[in-house]
């Protein structure tokens, strides 16, 4: 056996840890800022963010099945982030309480039911409320009220195209455009009226908050704004825009409730409410709805392709170097997303008008995730493969979207409520305590080995030192890497490991002084006490990182930091034994101090086996 090469291993594997600690991807800042590792929300505080449960309708709370589902979706949604140490509790039976490490951290879109729905766009027009006042030079005569043509867009988004990309897969990005939607001139009375979506039976829940929202307008409002078939133009008729005035002090929540044409028709409804509207107030995918895309508002078909629809989906870059979310549809979603793009490219019934079509005079298909637009593409193509979502995506908002997305939406709405950070001063006294009680035990441990074990006991010494600084050069590599965080529970972990360590050591002594007793060697007992030891150690250490990796597997929060911490602190211990403590121990016994009984630590095995070669070269005097 060679130990040098052993040595040499070990010494490598420090060398390649500490050059990643110091000089990988996300260090930064000076020495002492490269070594800290990644601490968890008991010791350095964190952001703590309660998700309140909201039903609109009936304001009953979710099940206890719905809202444990939340919660699971929740933390896969966290964990996707890089988020390791997170917290997700449900407290009570309406809200999700989310602790995680670090202060000021955005958690409002954890939230978020990510509900993606494809939609057609219908119609367009204007909602940034600019033609509420009448104009200067308007002197015709005023059209009667509820016929008014609809208004120009004069805050067209740019256009957006979607065709097929090579090999059959679809391509949803976004090509901008300097041209405006098309003016649209076309008047009320020619405009054919869409379909209600009231027309469905409404909940008697919502029923009550219309009535309450007609009697804040007034009789005269409501009136006019049921009887509009198309969108006002408030400057042919002022009298209809002080009618109509009353729905712009309307807050998000009372604009909700009220008819998808009503929201559409309405100028003095604009997108600024309607971006505010409260969470899955267009979650109906077999009604109609309203959003809006950089000031225009859209009136947008039934949703033909869901989320559900989606078998998975992941943030890429695209050819441009842009980032872009990827799906992948189901067979039935592929199906669905096939005919969608078909009947889209022939404009199939004429449903979408001239407000509507994108420059190449093709329908367009709004994503709309919860009650936001993400793109609105016109369809070049009937699209038969996998298809982009594009938009102004960085990495972190692409990979975020592509999470949620990925794990599904949430079967309850949430209302992020106040968003708090969280001190650490109670697990920094833990911490204190902790560590010097972990302190006291270690010296404990060395002062013993140095008593018992001699010039052993520096082989624990040292072991216990090596172990130590892998231990946490891995646990500050780790936490830039996949984001795992050290917690009081992860330390108390490691302080395990450390007991585990310092068994494996008597078991390979005790045999090594068995062996001697047997008449062999201290130099030929050192291999024949590792050989019959290293089961012993292997199966040990085995059993232990068994159980850890099982309580990882099974538990949650704190005991899964516990866990992984201790797997990983036995995990190297083992690389310890292997590359140090043993060809350490065949050194030493080459030495003349490993053959004193007073240095080694062998004295009790030593004289024994001086005493039994004494007692076989002089018979006689054993007969005396």
């Amino acid at each position: 056996m060679r130990p040098g090469r052993q040595l040499a291993v070990l010494g490598l594997v420090f060398v390649v840890l500490y050059l990643l600690v110091f000089f990988s991807g996300g260090a930064s800042g000076g020495w002492k800022d490269r070594l800290e590792p990644r601490l968890g929300l008991d010791l350095i505080g964190g952001t703590r963010l309660t998700l309140e449960a909201t039903n609109s309708v009936d304001g009953k709370p979710p099940t206890a099945a719905n809202l444990e589902e939340a919660r699971q979706i929740i933390e896969s949604r966290v964990n996707a982030y890089g988020v390791a140490e997170a917290e997700v509790v449900t407290e009570g039976n309406r809200n999700i309480v989310i602790s995680l490490p670090g202060s000021n951290r955005d958690l409002t879109d954890v939230g978020s039911a990510a509900e993606l729905r494809f939609r057609k766009v219908l119609k367009a027009t204007d909602g940034s409320g600019a033609t509420l006042a009448p104009a200067p030079s308007a002197s015709a005569t005023p059209a009667p009220s509820g016929s008014a043509s609809p208004a120009p867009s004069g805050s067209a988004a740019p256009q957006a195209t979607a065709s097929p990309s090579a090999g059959g897969q679809g391509g949803m990005a976004p090509t901008a455009s300097a041209s405006a939607a098309p003016t649209p001139s076309a008047s009320a009375s020619a405009a054919a009226p869409s379909p209600s979506a009231s027309a469905a039976p409404v909940p008697q829940g919502v029923e009550e908050q219309r009535k309450a929202v007609e009697q804040k307008v007034g009789a005269a409002a409501w009136s006019a704004a049921t009887g509009l078939k198309a969108p006002a133009d408030v400057t042919a008729d002022p009298s209809l825009a002080e009618k109509l005035k009353p729905f712009g002090t309307l807050s998000p929540q009372e604009i909700a409730v009220l008819p998808v044409e009503m929201q559409y028709n309405v100028p003095t409804i604009t997108c600024a409410q309607l971006d505010k509207r409260p969470p899955a107030s267009i979650k109906d995918e077999n009604q109609q709805a309203v959003a809006c895309e950089s000031g225009a508002k859209y009136l947008l078909d039934k949703a033909k392709v869901v989320g559900t629809d989606v078998k998975n989906a992941s943030a890429q870059l695209d050819q441009t170097s842009s980032w872009v979310v990827s799906l992948n549809f189901t067979s039935k979603g592929q199906e669905k997303w096939t005919a969608l793009t078909r009947e889209s490219f022939t404009n199939e019934g004429q449903a979408c008008d001239q407000t509507a079509l994108g420059q190449d005079g093709k329908c367009r298909v709004a994503v709309v995730l919860d009650n936001e637009i993400v793109s609105s593409p016109e369809i070049q193509g009937v699209l038969t493969g996998d298809s982009q979502i594009t938009g102004n995506f960085d990495s972190k908002t692409a990979n975020q979207l592509a999470s949620q997305l990925r794990y599904g939406a949430l079967p309850v709405t949430f209302v992020p409520q106040e968003q708090q950070n969280v001190t650490a001063t109670l697990g920094d006294s833990h911490l204190k305590a902790g560590l010097l009680a972990a302190g006291i035990g270690m010296l404990l441990v060395i002062i013993y080995s140095f008593f018992y074990y001699r010039l052993l006991g520096s082989v624990i010494f040292l072991s216990l030192v090596l172990s130590a600084l892998l231990v946490f050069g891995a646990l500050v590599v780790l936490g830039r890497s996949i984001g795992f965080t050290l917690t009081l529970a992860g330390i108390a972990g490691m302080i395990v490991s450390l007991g585990v360590a310092a068994d494996s050591f008597v078991i390979y002594f005790e045999r090594l002084k068995d062996e001697i007793r047997e008449g062999r060697s201290p130099r030929s007992a050192v291999p024949r006490a590792w050989v019959r030891a290293r089961r012993t150690i292997i199966s040990a250490n085995a059993i232990t990182l068994m159980s850890a990796v099982v309580l990882y597997l099974v538990s949650v929060g704190a005991v899964k930091g516990f866990a992984f911490a201790l797997g990983l602190a036995t995990v190297l211990d083992l690389m310890v034994v292997f590359l140090f403590r043993h060809p350490i121990m065949t050194m030493f016994a080459r030495t003349r101090a490993f053959l004193s009984p007073r240095v080694s630590g062998l004295g009790r095995a030593l004289p024994a086996r001086s005493a039994e070669q004494a007692t076989a070269r002089n018979p006689r005097v054993k007969e005396a």
